[in-house]
């Protein structure tokens, strides 16, 4: 007799029964149920939800990224001078949306493997805008003649940049993120990331991510103050079912063709909060919309809040596009804009590593091996290189949110992120099907990123908790990095030239690095942290560490869902089991290993 099955936390099974079930299963069943709202997670790295679960799950994580995905893609086309071409804009945001769904199945399948999506990275984007404001290289300022022919063809007015110039600046993207892409793929393939993580520890980690998330609240604020009222409903209704209803299973009806008709309880609520969230603000704004409460005013700043004020977006996109390396023409290359991407590598692969052990921390299983985190870097880094050939003009990386969605649903499954990415190919390449999503409003999109990002952020604080927080060592490093890594910036972005030498070219470039808030804080933070006396210990970094020996103890799981098999590749037995992987960085070597229920 067939039944499908999933496995959760303490490895029973879960509610949804898909195939015929006896009786005596059922019975089996239904008590197991009825305790999933006091399991730590629904579903772990490994189990494999229901289709329709899954599908319904990657919709919520498609969704929740994508305002972070038009967010970066608007970011770049500002940058290339292509602000006012929406045209171009479509096309941009159409290989944003394939490239991370590329990126994303290709973490999760052969990358780190923990449940990450992996979208458009804005910390690329910060550097590239400080060089275009500060360098003129990109936007000179010569407009385009008028020319009814050229206007016809590329849908733009006398006071936009030619299509020529918009190019130019993105093929000079391309070879410099190409570049920079295979460097970082390097860190990964080498196994130069493993070295770092000696170095680098929550102590440095935690001040960058708290310094970006700092400066995320600007962007953000777009969203949220078109319609406080809207963003804090779609907060509000998402914190009520994922924190007030938490210890609550809401009544399900199922139909089986054994059982038949029946009522079982799933913390539905819980799973799809902010997907609930999101649809039922939405239809309220549509309702406000259709009685003219917001105003069909474009200048006004409540007139994104209506559900018709990018319908335009749907008759722009076309049915079908395929995003293709070169599909801008050769490679350029830009000495400032390579510079740029440079330091938003180093900052990326920071960052990565972060989100990686906060993932970890977030699905219940240990600490990453330092080949699980080296074979994340490299395949970032080769995503990032493919980005770079398409011509987004951005690089991939670790999408933070994800992870507090996770927080938030306790669905962890890898199978869902899978699925994600696969949407956001489709998303990619059928354009008025990703135009429809594209339309939610604004504060709808700006309440969902506030309970996801806040999720994560305290998720990021959390990871303090393996340091000595009651160190007076501990408490200077992050208070003086962080104060630093925003002082600084607040000046240098108020001065026209913060550094004047005399040399335009070096004193531009300084402006930048100056203005970067991230990049400021992580510096100090990781010069007083391998500066300053500390025990590996009070450091963190004696936790994050994971040594062979780790890895083939005991693990405990009344403190993890699962162990360390979820970090390993998809490669046959026989070849995990060869001596040569000992000195490939980025591959394990089999181990044997013995699970216990409890230590």
């Amino acid at each position: 007799m067939s039944k499908e099955t999933d496995k959760d936390v303490n490895g029973t099974t879960a509610m949804f029964e898909i195939d015929e079930v006896d009786e005596k299963s059922e019975m089996l069943v239904e008590p197991e149920i009825e305790n999933k709202a006091e399991k730590y997670l629904i579903y772990g790295i490994n189990d494999s939800p229901p289709i329709y679960v899954t599908i319904i799950c990657a919709l919520q994580q498609s969704l929740l990224a994508l305002s972070g995905q038009l967010i970066t893609s608007l970011l770049v086309a500002e940058a290339v001078c292509a602000s006012d071409n929406n045209v171009f804009k479509a096309r941009l945001l159409s290989s944003t949306l394939f490239m991370s769904g590329v990126t994303t199945v290709a973490m999760n399948l052969f990358g780190i493997r923990l449940p990450l999506y992996q979208g458009a990275s804005a910390s690329y984007i910060i550097p590239l805008l400080l060089v275009a404001n500060t360098d003129g290289n990109f936007c000179s300022g010569d407009t385009v003649p008028e020319n009814p022919l050229f206007n016809a063809t590329d849908n733009t007015t006398s006071r936009e940049f030619p299509m020529e110039k918009i190019i130019s600046n993105v093929q000079a993207l391309q070879g410099s993120l190409m570049i920079a892409g295979l460097i970082h793929a390097l860190f990964g393939f080498t196994g130069i990331v493993g070295l770092l993580l000696k170095f680098v520890g929550p102590l440095t980690i935690v001040p960058a991510l708290v310094l970006i998330f700092i400066f995320l609240v600007q962007p953000v604020l777009k969203f949220v103050v078109v319609s406080w009222a809207i963003s804090m409903s779609t907060v509000a209704v998402a914190v009520v079912l994922f924190l007030y209803l938490a210890k609550y299973d809401m009544p399900v009806p199922v139909w089986t063709p054994s059982g038949g008709y029946r009522i079982i309880r799933y913390p539905l609520h819980q799973v799809f909060a902010i997907l609930i969230s999101i649809i039922i603000n939405w239809a309220i704004c549509g309702i406000l919309t259709r009685f003219d409460v917001f105003p069909n005013d474009p200048s006004h700043t409540s007139y994104r809040a209506r559900t018709d004020a990018r319908a335009d977006v749907i008759d722009n996109n076309p049915w079908f596009t395929v995003p293709y390396p070169g599909q801008y023409g050769p490679f350029g290359f830009s000495a400032s804009a390579f510079l740029s991407f440079m330091i938003a590598t180093f900052m990326s692969i920071l960052d990565s590593i972060g989100d990686y052990y906060a993932c970890a921390k977030v699905t219940r299983v240990p600490a990453p091996p330092k080949h699980a985190v080296n074979r994340g870097i490299l395949i970032e880094g080769i995503c990032s290189f493919l980005s770079g050939a398409v011509g987004c003009g951005h690089a991939t990386s670790t999408y933070g949110g994800s992870i507090g969605a996770i927080g938030v649903t306790k669905v962890a499954s890898r199978r869902v992120l899978v699925f994600t990415g696969i949407i956001y190919i489709l998303f990619g390449i059928f354009g008025k099907f990703s135009a429809v999503f594209i339309t939610i409003p604004y504060p709808v999109l700006g309440g969902a990123i506030v309970v996801m990002f806040g999720i994560f952020f305290g998720v990021i604080l959390s990871n303090l908790e393996v340091t000595n927080m009651s160190s007076p060592r501990n408490m200077a490093i992050i208070g003086l990095s962080i104060f630093i890594g925003l002082s600084v910036p607040t000046w240098a972005q108020k001065e026209d030239s913060p550094i004047k030498t005399g040399h335009e070219q070096f004193d531009r470039i300084m402006s930048m690095l100056l203005g970067n808030p991230n990049l400021t804080g992580t510096i100090i933070a990781c010069f007083l942290d391998n500066t300053v006396p500390g025990s590996l210990e009070d450091r963190g970094i004696a936790t994050w560490q994971v040594s062979d020996a780790d890895e083939d103890a005991v693990i405990d799981m009344s403190r993890y869902n699962e162990g360390y098999e979820v970090y390993n590749p998809l490669l046959p037995q026989r070849i995990r089991s060869l001596k040569i992987m000992k000195y490939i960085p980025f591959l394990p070597h089999t181990r044997t290993k013995s699970v216990v229920n409890g230590v």
